[in-house]
């Protein structure tokens, strides 16, 4: 079987199946990124290049489009290469949302086409408008300019065999008529690397301070600290948390610029923004904003956790949260749709609202006062991932019977 991964940022989402199916000598698998210095076993690579810079002084609500257009051209042409070389897939696993997608099939129209559904932008029941804050109700030439941010998400769906979105919610978000056509299964956590660990022991401020789960210790983690995911809640939270819980830190994990949404005013970041407006009424000797930590490092935070907080709008669901329940920690998140498809409020994990940051305060507070009765939504939570998102026996199993399927037609 010969199978084609597409990603810009290549491996991104096809972590671990790329190197699965390549570990069966029957296949071929190549893929085509812009990303250079990767490697996984038994991939070839194959980079490409964007031909120019979108056309100056375009129409705004094209420019995007244009941009995911180029990107498409230049994936195309790349795949033209592969075709006179010989190459002809039998499935093609693209991501979509960069443009990458939109003329695949017209370079190989009779290989089948495995979409990775990741997000479908609307106006209402999402992200958009969700926060009045940082996002109020959107304008018409936002609505506009939001129809066209679908334009190459649904060329390329519909160019498509079979999608997958990782979330029955991710899913809900694309049209009526093609939900049919996408499976849900999440991309999949690793539960046996991301397990508890009752040793576990994390350094701060250079080793002067260490931490284990005999302490009070307060989680939250993103690949940025930004409002998508609730940091200013959780910052206007922490001076009570702190306050009712005098021998509570919080360790905070996450980089100051911007994955999604709003960016700040220039010169500044959500983090000290954020500082700014409740600094004064923090104990800064018990926070420890650590930034971007290793992989391993990060686990450790999570095995240490007495409380780990998980907030988003109603958007992609992050890997971080799963990871948290798998290494048995006690989350409260957000009662936004993503998070709820997950947690089960008093089973699994506790929920609050968004916004409410006397209640988010008050729940960790009060889990942390008696963190030996939710023993059982601890484990519950990683009963939860092992026995729906494990990587080795639920998720990679489904991606690699969907590649199969597709390649047998």
């Amino acid at each position: 079987m010969n199978i084609l991964f597409v990603h810009q940022n290549f491996p991104g989402q096809y972590l671990h199946l790329a190197p699965a199916l390549a570990a069966d000598p029957r296949n071929q698998v190549l893929a085509l990124s812009t990303r250079t210095g990767v490697s996984l076993p038994g991939v070839r690579i194959h980079t490409y290049r964007i031909p120019r810079q979108p056309t100056p002084n375009i129409h705004p609500w094209l420019a995007e489009q244009e941009v995911k257009v180029l990107r498409g051209e230049a994936v195309a042409r790349a795949a033209m290469e592969l075709r006179g070389q010989g190459f002809s897939p039998d499935v093609i696993c693209v991501h979509p949302g960069w443009g990458e997608a939109l003329f695949l099939k017209d370079v190989w129209p009779e290989s089948r086409m495995l979409g990775f559904c990741e997000f479908y932008y609307q106006a209402r029941g999402g992200d958009v408008g969700f926060d009045p804050e940082f996002s109020g109700p959107p304008s018409e030439e936002d609505l506009f300019r939001l129809r066209l941010k679908n334009a190459h998400n649904l060329i390329s769906l519909d160019a498509a065999d079979l999608g997958v979105a990782p979330t029955n919610w991710q899913r809900s978000r694309y049209p009526r008529e093609y939900q049919d056509r996408i499976e849900v299964v999440f991309d999949g956590i690793d539960t046996d690397a991301v397990r508890p660990k009752a040793n576990a022991v994390v350094g701060l401020r250079r080793d002067e301070v260490k931490l284990t789960k005999d302490d009070e210790v307060v989680t939250f983690t993103a690949r940025n600290l930004e409002p998508y995911r609730g940091v200013h809640v959780f910052m206007r939270a922490l001076p009570d948390i702190l306050r009712n819980r005098p021998k509570a830190r919080a360790i905070i994990i996450g980089g100051d610029d911007v994955s999604y949404g709003r960016k700040p005013p220039p010169g500044q970041t959500y983090r000290r923004m954020l500082l700014d407006e409740v600094g004064k009424d923090l104990d800064m000797s018990r926070v420890h904003f650590v930034g971007k930590v290793p992989y391993q490092v990060f686990l450790d935070v999570l095995r240490i956790s007495s409380v780990h907080v998980y907030l988003t709008y109603p958007f992609v669901l992050s890997w971080s949260m799963l990871e948290a329940m798998s290494a048995e920690c006690l989350v409260v998140g957000s009662a936004t749709a993503p998070v709820r498809e997950v947690i089960r409020h008093g089973e699994n994990g506790l929920l609050v609202d968004f916004f409410d940051v006397r209640g988010l305060a008050d729940t960790v507070a009060e889990a942390l006062a008696d963190g030996a009765s939710f023993t059982a939504l601890r484990r519950a939570a990683r009963r939860t991932v092992v026995e729906r998102y494990d990587l080795k026996t639920v998720c990679l199993p489904r991606h690699l019977e969907l590649v199969q399927l597709l390649a047998e037609g």
